[in-house]
């Protein structure tokens, strides 16, 4: 079984905004919390707009 890493701190519905990585400086609502077979969590957030992106849990904080 794969060693666990830092899933960050925000579950499904949990308001949010991105601190680092490629998406750094948007938010919104975080939509389908995944954990991958490596460890890592995965999430789908979705803006205000409605657009969507996918980031690692870890690079973003519960607001």
């Amino acid at each position: 079984m794969a060693e666990r890493v830092d899933n960050g701190t925000v579950a499904n519905g949990d308001g949010c905004a991105v601190v680092s990585g490629t998406h750094k400086g948007r938010s919104g609502t975080v939509e389908d919390w995944k954990l991958s077979k490596t460890g890592h969590a995965t999430i789908t957030v979705r803006e205000a707009s409605g657009d969507r992106f996918k980031t690692l849990a870890r690079n973003v904080r519960k607001t």
